[in-house]
């Protein structure tokens, strides 16, 4: 199947991807609850003569070819939403209240089953197996762990991965690739949980309470000295916070505060995010008993940093070139050869595996696409799916060729 014939066909998919994805949008599920989700996509592949099969607590997994000798390609999306409320005006806005495809996993299933199509009806020229992968709670980096302890890298046994992610709110035109080379392309993450208790009463005497959001707020702002101070500046790590809560009455100081973030670095042997762990319980501490409170911190949801193979990468780079030419971008010259602050639970794979990545641009500033991923007012081009679709079916069946 030539680079013409994959696009060609790709394109004659686009206005159905374009109406899966836009279904999903409209029904966000997040985390493992993704009833309505994997019912369609076990529906679609169904439908295409596929025989799906769950992997893990809501993962879908399929095999194309296997018809001829050779080694298994993982291709992966995800399928799970946030639990954000949408905020864009589309025709497709979502009708579930507080949760919204605010990452683009809409889209990532719709391509992938685009290539999926085209897999299935050249089966006969698949030199070897591809391994079909909608896999659920990437948000919360549980879905990968799950998918993977449940059998997703054996049977067969996969000899490399990949994984498309879209990006908006971009300069630069959609339907643009833009590949990393090897080495660390993403960050790491992990979830933490501060929990403050003072003592709480009535917000005219504070005098006989002990103030937990007072103490919060001190070590919300101590904690920021770590990374100013204490972290090498070659290094990259930061840690945010992002939910803070504490209180329900504007004249009641409360029990308790309470702090949920991230903690992010790009070093493999996660040296540094040891550091930022143990000054963050150190500080926390210490602030909580000098004004008087005692504070506990939980860090939970570690997902470790992308690796990308070097020479997974450069075929990648050569076979996208043959599919899309010009609009193919070495990751290096957009990101100035930086690895990507975000977070990716795709990682676990790629720290079994040869493993590559690749972000598919789809929402140009200059065009109105003004927000990012994960913001309330995201939107995604999605007239470049059969971008997406040819992008995996060419991945898939060239390395396969070239790699007997």
């Amino acid at each position: 199947m030539n680079v013409q014939d994959i696009l060609k066909e790709a394109s004659a998919l686009q206005p159905h991807l374009q109406s899966v994805r836009r279904e999903l949008h409209r029904h966000p599920e997040v985390g493992f609850d993704l009833e309505n989700t994997k019912a369609l996509v076990k529906k679609e592949l169904a439908a295409m003569g596929y025989e799906p099969q769950d992997c893990g607590k809501s993962g879908v997994i399929a095999l194309a070819g296997g018809k001829k000798p050779g080694k298994t390609i993982l291709l992966r999306a995800d399928m799970d939403a946030l639990p954000v409320g949408e905020e864009a005006e589309v025709d497709y806005k979502s009708e579930i209240e507080g949760k919204m495809h605010g990452c683009g996993h809409d889209m990532h299933t719709a391509m992938l089953l685009g290539a999926a199509k085209l897999l299935k009806e050249h089966e006969d020229e698949i030199e070897g197996t591809v391994k079909l992968e909608f896999q659920p709670a990437e948000e919360i980096f549980q879905g990968s762990p799950d998918m993977i302890a449940s059998g997703l890298l054996e049977n067969p046994k996969v000899d490399a991965a990949m994984m498309i992610h879209v990006v908006a709110g971009m300069p630069m035109p959609s339907g643009m690739l833009l590949v990393p080379g090897g080495g660390i392309s993403m960050a790491s993450c992990e979830q933490y949980h501060i929990t403050v208790k003072g003592k709480g009463g009535h917000g005219s005497t504070p005098h006989v309470s002990i103030d937990p959001i007072t103490a919060a707020a001190h070590i919300h702002l101590a904690l920021q000295e770590i990374n100013s101070r204490e972290i090498d500046g070659n290094d990259f790590g930061v840690f945010t916070t992002g939910h803070f809560e504490a209180g329900k009455a504007s004249n009641v100081i409360p029990d308790t505060a309470e702090m949920w973030g991230t903690i992010r670095t790009t070093d493999p042997d996660n040296k540094v995010g040891e550091l930022i762990r143990t000054r963050m319980t150190e500080i926390t501490k210490g602030v909580a008993m000098a004004l008087r409170c005692e504070a506990e911190v939980e860090f939970y949801d570690f997902c470790p940093c992308m690796m990308i193979n070097p020479e997974l990468a450069a075929d990648l780079m050569k076979y996208m070139k043959e599919l899309l030419g010009p609009a193919v971008v070495d990751l290096a010259v957009v990101s100035g050869g930086k690895a990507g602050g975000g977070s990716e639970d795709f990682a676990f794979v790629s720290h079994k595996v040869p493993t590559v990545s690749m972000f598919l641009t789809t929402g140009n500033t200059q065009e109105g696409y003004l927000y990012g991923q994960h913001h309330p007012k995201v939107r995604y081009d999605d007239s470049v799916l059969y971008c997406g679709s040819a992008a995996y079916v060419q991945m898939a069946l060239r390395w396969l060729e070239e790699h007997k």
